[in-house]
């Protein structure tokens, strides 16, 4: 994604240092930029090594970091999780999942073509139809989880809008305006980026429920609006208390986007 950026100030050149610059192959996919979200102990299981195919060679010993990532397609249980709560699952190639390509290719972060959605679940939460899935790279040998995505259908037009912590640093934003919500703590921690400053977004970053839940989390997630829904994502891989985080989150915001009393 080539569009412009906003760097924090201070920084000498941050694309020098992004992590997911480099081969995931190598590094850590996680982007360091965000802080873990602390929703227990037992929110991560052990994951197998990757499979490699080879051409008749005896397969290269995978390192610490390929046996961590590997991606065995549910990697902590959100699906059976899913399951439970009478949700659906796809593998991202179903005929309902081709809108979510444009998710991940809008979203606030270096997607490349060798990325692509998995692990894909949909139902309801409260009244909020969801969709969940995690955003992998794949290459020859390995298929990474990297992102965790959580996003609501909206019916009602949205303009482009980005929702992000104060300090990360800010991909295609390019024509975006600051929409400031005039609380100077929240806006201290949050920004709000619209591609019109109307009447929906100023709800938006006004509401409230929405400003207490994102000031009483760890700042560790980041918004968008695209292809008809309302979106968030973290680099993480998907698992149940980060759906039900993100359930609360998008169903403030969809009620607050709305007009919802």
């Amino acid at each position: 994604m080539s569009s412009p950026r906003d760097d924090r100030p201070g920084d000498d050149d941050p694309r020098d240092d992004d992590p997911r610059d480099d081969d995931p192959r190598d590094d850590d996919p996680r982007d360091d930029r965000q802080e873990p979200i602390h929703l227990g102990d037992d929110d991560r299981a052990p994951q197998s090594a990757p499979v490699t195919v080879g051409s008749g060679r005896p397969p290269r010993e995978p390192g610490v970091v390929q046996q961590v990532f590997a991606y065995r397609g549910d990697t902590v249980g959100a699906q059976g999780w899913a399951l439970q709560h009478g949700w659906e699952i796809s593998d991202g190639t179903a005929p309902q999942d081709a809108v979510l390509a444009e998710l991940v290719a809008t979203a606030p972060v270096r997607a490349t073509r060798d990325h692509r959605p998995a692990g894909v679940m949909r139902g309801r939460s409260g009244s909020l139809e969801l969709v969940a899935f995690d955003v992998v790279f794949v290459d020859k040998r390995h298929t990474v989880p990297e992102y965790a995505v959580t996003a609501a259908p909206v019916l009602l037009p949205l303009p482009g809008l980005r929702l992000a912590p104060a300090r990360f640093w800010r991909h295609g934003t390019g024509g975006l305006l600051h929409v400031p919500s005039g609380e100077p703590q929240f806006d201290a921690r949050w920004v709000l980026l619209a591609a019109e400053d109307g009447e929906a977004v100023r709800r938006l970053v006004g509401d409230v429920t929405v400003r207490g839940l994102l000031m009483h989390s760890d700042d560790g997630d980041e918004f968008w609006a695209a292809a008809g829904h309302l979106a968030a994502i973290r680099p993480d891989g998907q698992r149940p208390e980060l759906i039900e985080h993100h359930a609360r989150l998008l169903g403030a915001m969809v009620a607050a986007l709305a007009g919802a009393a």
